[in-house]
């Protein structure tokens, strides 16, 4: 395209040689300077898109786990980055105190969870504290957008898929914190991480463990010492912190100190960037739907969890397939730009559909096939993310979705979950996306046509001063044996 267009710009007939000749070195020169506004533009818009990113990177308190052991803790107060900023991205893994990632066949990262809230000024908390409920009065818990009354309030989330899931927030979007006018006067911002480890080495049943088996922990009460219900085989309430599953008969190995690593990345907050909504979608979600005339408001109470029977035996290579479906409105649509679904061992993958049938997203896990960190065998490694370009998937308001979670039913399975993690932006934003970054969302250089004009302009003007300086130069001959330097 270069070619062409100095081929167009330099084709002129002169009546003299010698200025033909300085004409075509001035046509050279424009075309460097045409070439180089570009490179300019380029690397401008890279390095603002790669250097203006920060990163830290954190360690959690520590906790012991022994073989068989739970760890459920809750860590306020957590190392987090501070200001007006936007988030872009958040990555957490287990590792030991030597800094190695720990596999999941060892240690099974059950879930966690990061809760953003205000604390209020000059009352401290411990560092490491059991669940307090989020209901203090000198604690206020910053929901997402999400629908649940209870629970699912977190900012970033994950589990035994944490490694090989694509979390970040495309350009120029991001998740706006720090906003001081948004902080109640006397509170201050900060982070909360949740972690609920399982050890599991020397374990009898190392997935029954993992799905939280009430008999392999021996338990028939909840953590605050409710009794649990008849019906009530496997869960979170059977795998509550410092809870022993069963071990092998003559297993020993010794407890060991671990910690979570996480990662954030952000930008500093400015006008260009278009901020997204958290909504965190659960497949166990009972709407209740408003009903004006009995004075009766939505209700969406989830469960968070539940459990997959299995499927007739004569069935078992017959494509058993658990399928849950709920459906879910929002009050307040927008532009999808990130969804992915979070599943447990032996799911099949999830899907977010419109009210009209299309498919916003649909999320697959990725089972692990080795021993190696990442690549676990039997493990859900990953989920596949979605990322539309901006503006090509829309929610409308008041939109009834539905929400579809599949598990594999040749076995029982207890505790799993069907959530659907999105981030929406209001569509009335339109992204500034050559201020931000030149990439679309495919990861391709889009060069905007201001660019383009503006570079054939400074082209264009270049190649008109060297016919200047040519005719120029015919009419007057040098003086001083040199040639002058046009700057």
């Amino acid at each position: 395209m270069c070619r062409n267009l100095v081929t167009i710009l330099c084709a002129v007939n002169f009546t003299s040689r010698a200025t033909m000749v300085h004409v075509r070195e001035g046509c050279f020169f424009a075309l460097a300077i045409f070439l180089l506004a570009i490179s300019a533009h380029n690397s401008q818009a890279r390095l603002a898109n790669e250097n203006g990113v920060k990163s830290s990177t954190f360690l959690s308190p520590k906790f012991v786990l022994g073989p068989g052991s739970v760890a459920n803790k809750y860590y306020y107060n957590i190392d987090f980055p501070k200001g007006h900023i936007a988030i872009k991205n958040f990555n957490a893994e287990v590792v030991d105190e030597a800094g190695n990632p720990v596999p999941l066949y060892e240690t099974y990262l059950h879930h966690w969870v990061v809760l953003r809230y205000y604390q209020r000024k000059g009352v401290e908390i411990p560092k490491y504290h059991g669940n307090l409920g989020f209901h203090q009065s000198d604690m206020i818990i910053v929901q997402n957008s999400g629908l649940c009354e209870s629970g699912l309030s977190q900012y970033f989330g994950l589990g035994s898929e944490t490694r090989k899931t694509d979390t970040h927030v495309p350009d120029p979007y991001g998740i706006e914190v720090g906003n001081e006018e948004e902080i109640p006067a006397g509170y201050e911002e900060r982070w909360l991480l949740n972690v609920h480890a399982i050890d599991t080495r020397g374990t009898e049943d190392r997935l029954g463990c993992t799905e939280c088996k009430c008999d392999l922990y021996n338990v028939t009460v909840n953590e605050y010492g409710q009794p649990l219900k008849p019906d009530y085989i496997g869960g979170l309430e059977c795998c509550y912190d410092e809870r022993q599953c069963k071990l092998r008969k003559g297993f020993v190995s010794a407890r060991r100190g671990l910690f979570m690593r996480y990662k954030v990345e952000w930008v500093d907050w400015d006008s260009s960037i278009v901020p997204v909504k958290i909504y965190i979608f659960d497949v166990t979600d009972r709407w209740k739907k408003s009903d004006e005339s009995k004075g009766l408001t939505a209700r969406h109470i989830c469960q968070i969890e539940y459990q997959v029977d299995s499927c007739d035996s004569g069935m078992v290579n017959d494509g058993c397939t658990d399928k849950r479906r709920v459906s879910l409105s929002i009050p307040t649509g927008g532009d999808v730009i990130y969804a992915v679904a979070h599943q447990h061992a032996g799911g099949i993958g999830s899907a977010l559909y419109g009210e009209d049938g299309r498919v916003i997203c649909s999320s697959t896990p990725t089972y692990g096939e080795g021993k190696e960190v990442g690549n676990e065998d039997g493990y859900i490694v990953g989920m596949s993310s979605c990322y539309p370009r901006p503006g090509s998937v829309k929610i409308l308001d008041k939109e009834t979705l539905i929400l579809e979670s599949n598990y594999s039913s040749s076995v029982r399975h207890t505790g799993v979950m069907g959530l659907f993690y999105l981030l929406v932006a209001e569509p009335s934003q339109k992204p500034n996306s050559f201020m931000r970054s030149p990439f679309d969302a495919n990861g391709k250089t889009e060069m905007p046509n201001f660019v383009w004009v503006g570079s054939l302009f400074v082209a264009a003007v270049a190649i008109a001063a060297a016919v200047v300086v040519a005719a120029y130069r015919r009419r007057s001959p040098r003086q001083d044996g040199y040639e002058s330097i046009l700057i």
